[in-house]
């Protein structure tokens, strides 16, 4: 008999959901854009009306309907959402007020009441598991920033002073699981909105970005994941004990129990920056922009961009900005110059990481939307100067979110030998050794402009 898992990536500008086999095969997939943040004040980013779930409703029923099979045949569903969302809920579950997206001032913040009939305080992931199975559970994996987390034993923490930093009562807070446990089974309610069969096993994953590190394959310290998503930010192995002193990195859940992940500093908006341009400014597809961008020489002819579309919350005063405008340029050069100004920023981050862990790197992993782009993993082996390859199937999220519904359901005896079944390698590229050369100086460009480029600002 067949078996197969569906699994639901939610990412910060669409829902991607996609049925596998034990395999890794896809046997149907579809996505959904989510609609537009609102923004009702200034440094607050919320999700309108109930998109994220709707979202998520519309995408399973299209990949249903793509599907070849039995839907009887699909064991569970893997549940991977945005990380460092808030939800704020009723007592029943429903929305209290708008969910505040990861970029959301408030989420950096302890939590602040606003809406006198709240009852629970959660993540997306916890918000979502709650309509599909009914039940107050929620993977512990996804608890990082402001929450009463005690990451060594993946639970709430059992110190008072938690609670009072973050604004939270134990009692407004979902049962944690950890990953590949079972949150409950798809409601009738559920079952009737999204086309899934009632009593579906949804099963816990962990933060997106450590899904997609599961789903991309990541297991050696001898590799890097860069995750080119509207966050961008690189991935290594790592140990809980693990501290860095010079601040190149942080430590973050895995996606499989008592695993942990060590990460950079990133960019926010990073591929949105992209989908901006392509949107507002090109007038073109991102195929045709690629297309291009590839006849425009190393450092698009002196542009530097400078990628603070989203400043930090330590340095409210950035701003994004493309300098170096002489009358030549057009938008290839733009384009070209934004792919080359992230993979020069992570480059950067991700070298400072790697020598303050002693590691030499000999390949990154690129996953999300840019890893389809060839231009971009030409520039990113330059720039990093080792091999780069992507997963066969690009959605990694979604992939990891697979491995972890294949494990729970016992479809793989472990999580390994789920990674070495289910994760099928894709294109690898190599350094191409004159672009290398050419990148040297586009770096010291960069070195130079970008730190001035924000001195500008916080100027005033």
């Amino acid at each position: 008999m067949a078996a197969y898992v569906i699994a639901v990536d939610n990412g910060s500008q669409s829902t991607k959901v996609s049925i596998f086999d034990a395999e890794g095969a896809v046997h149907a997939s579809a996505r959904v854009a989510l609609r537009p943040y609102d923004s009702p004040a200034p440094g607050r980013w919320e999700h309108p009306d109930d998109d994220l779930w709707t979202s998520i409703v519309a995408a399973i029923r299209e990949a249903l309907a793509r599907f070849d099979g039995d839907a009887s045949e699909i064991r569970a569903l893997g549940l991977c959402t945005i990380r460092f969302c808030r939800a704020v809920l009723r007592a029943d579950g429903s929305l209290a007020q708008p969910v505040m997206s990861w970029m959301d001032e408030r989420v950096s913040r302890a939590y602040e009441a606003e809406a006198p009939e709240a009852r629970y305080v959660t993540t997306s992931s916890g918000y979502i598991a709650h309509r599909l199975t009914g039940r107050f559970r929620d993977t512990a994996g996804n608890y990082q920033g402001v929450w009463p987390i005690d990451p060594e034993r993946w639970d709430w923490s059992e110190d008072p002073g938690a609670y009072v930093r973050t604004g939270m009562r134990r009692e407004q807070l979902f049962e944690l699981v950890e990953p590949g446990a079972v949150l409950g089974g798809v409601t009738s309610a559920a079952a009737a909105e999204t086309g899934l069969p009632q009593g579906l096993p949804v099963i816990a994953t962990s933060n997106d970005k450590a899904v997609e590190a599961l789903g991309a394959g990541l297991r050696s310290d001898r590799e890097a994941l860069l995750s080119l998503g509207t966050y961008v930010s690189v991935m290594m192995t790592g140990t809980r004990q693990q501290t860095s002193p010079e601040h190149a990195y942080w430590v973050n859940f895995g996606a499989d129990p008592e695993h942990y992940l060590l990460e950079s500093a990133g960019v926010r908006r990073g591929m949105w920056t992209v989908s901006w341009f392509r949107d507002l400014v090109s007038g073109m597809t991102e195929d045709e922009l690629g297309r291009g961008a590839e006849s425009v020489p190393p450092g698009a002819d002196g542009l530097v961009v400078s990628l603070d579309w989203l400043a930090p919350d330590d340095e409210p005063h950035r701003r994004g900005a493309i300098v170096g405008f002489n009358g030549t340029q057009g938008r290839f050069h733009v384009y070209r110059a934004i792919l080359e100004a992230l993979a020069i920023t992570m480059a950067d981050n991700c070298e400072r990481m790697a020598e303050e862990l002693e590691r030499r790197l000999e390949g990154v992993v690129v996953t999300g939307g840019g890893a389809a782009s060839e231009l971009m993993l030409s520039v990113l082996a330059a720039v990093f100067g080792v091999p780069v390859r992507r997963p066969e199937f690009t959605d990694a999220a979604g992939v990891g979110a697979a491995i972890a519904a294949a494990v729970a359901v016992g479809m793989h005896a472990d999580w390994d030998r789920a990674v070495a079944a289910m994760v099928r390698p894709g294109e690898k590229v190599e350094p191409d050794p004159a672009l290398v050369d050419a990148y040297l100086d586009v770096r010291e460009r960069y070195a130079r402009v970008v730190p001035r480029v924000r001195a500008l600002f916080a100027e005033g």
